[in-house]
């Protein structure tokens, strides 16, 4: 087997998992290694969600959002991405950080990379603030250990290591998540178009539910929230002195671009996942589908601009600070001492802006109701994009 290799990429779930399928050989239908559109495709594709809790009193903003196909399943997102390739995964979870650590260290003896979730403030190459430790993290590779030290891929281009101590602590930190360690086995997928297909029409089917958190009336949910004045969670509301916006606004553009921890909105990749399953399944809808998504994407790239604009000059440092430390991130080791000093300063920003507000209320509502009016736009646009591949998949 050959050594493992950093490839990057933009989800890092998905990257994930198709790092690991690369490593061990495993092929796409066109004999090369599978892209990682190609296994978004089968893993279900995008998701949607929008949840904000109870923060009205909080300077820190608490929103969650979801562009991930189950997003707010972690576990079963894997699982059902790797039983629809038709690959065996063993999923070994424990409360026991003994018993976790054994099981990692096996793995690594033996060179089998490890998919793992971590917390991502606990591993510290993120440069997130201490109140954010416990707050979850997305999946990532363990595939070596030296000097003990972890080596990780996180989509990073060059040499990434963590503490040994620290890597086992920040898998234990949520305990929703039982120390999850996945070994994915090497194998061959035996119908690629079964599993893309699959995983479309899960797609379509989950985003037509009603939920509106977990699926797209999340996004009326948001666009809603945007003006409410009477919802205790309506933005007018919940930002009524102002506090805690600008962290709020951040956090909107930091989920929605691909300068964030989680690759954006991922309509993008979805675009391409598209255009890749419209020659695989011999559906010209949906190359026709992919263009349809690539303007959504431009839709969610305005609203990212229109909450936190680059005209405004202090925004746009912080857009670069934000940036600094993925980048940083991306270079591994080497690019650690740049992301903490970029880390510390936008950190210090944001509670600085959090508490004295750049905003009038004139200038918040304004922005709100702009928002708005993007969100139910791209909810409609969306909505109808969904259909439409429900249709197309019928064919």
């Amino acid at each position: 087997m050959s050594e493992y290799a950093l490839r990057g990429g933009l989800q890092p779930d998905v990257s994930a998992v198709t790092a690991v399928l690369t490593h061990h050989g495993v092929e796409g239908p066109d004999g090369q290694a599978p892209s990682e559109a190609l296994v978004f495709a089968a893993s279900g594709g995008i998701g949607a969600g929008y949840i904000l809790w109870d923060f009205a009193h909080e300077t820190m903003s608490t929103i969650v959002f979801g562009f991930r196909a189950r997003w707010q399943y972690p576990q079963e997102w894997l699982k059902s991405t790797v039983d629809r390739l038709g690959l065996a995964v063993d999923l070994h979870t424990t409360g026991g950080k003994r018993a976790a650590a054994k099981r990692l260290s096996a793995n690594l003896e033996a060179g089998r990379p490890s998919i793992v979730l971590p917390d991502r403030e606990s591993l510290g190459y993120w440069r997130l603030p201490p109140e954010l430790s416990g707050g979850g993290g997305h999946f990532v590779v363990a595939y070596g250990e030296e000097d003990g030290r972890v080596l990780v891929d996180d989509r990073n281009l060059a040499r990434l290591t963590v503490d040994r101590k620290t890597f086992d602590a920040a898998r234990g930190r949520v305990g929703s998540y039982k120390n999850l360690l996945a070994t994915i086995e090497p194998g061959e997928v035996p119908d690629w178009r079964a599993a893309v297909r699959g995983g479309l029409t899960d797609c379509a089917r989950n985003l037509s539910e009603p939920s509106k958190s977990f699926s797209l009336p999340a996004w009326g949910r948001w666009a809603k929230a945007m003006t409410d004045e009477r919802d205790p969670k309506g933005w007018p509301r919940a930002f009524g002195e102002r506090r805690g916006l600008v962290g709020a606004l951040f956090n909107v553009w930091e989920s929605v671009t691909p300068a964030g921890m989680e690759g954006g909105h991922l309509r993008g990749l979805f675009a391409d996942a598209l255009t890749e399953a419209a020659a695989l399944l011999e559906l010209p809808a949906l190359a026709e589908q992919a263009s349809t998504w690539r303007g959504i994407a431009e839709r969610w790239a305005e609203l990212a601009e229109v909450a936190v604009p680059a005209s405004n000059a202090e925004f746009a440092w912080m857009r670069g600070l934000i940036s600094a430390v993925s980048a940083g991130v991306r270079e591994g080791d080497a690019g650690q001492d740049a992301a903490a000093a970029a880390g510390d300063e936008m950190w210090k920003l944001r509670a600085h802006y959090n508490d004295e507000t750049p905003f009038t209320d004139a200038e918040a509502r304004e922005l709100f109701g702009t928002m708005g009016t993007l969100l139910r736009d791209i909810h409609a646009a969306e909505t109808a994009a969904i259909r439409e591949l429900s249709e197309a998949l019928m064919e």
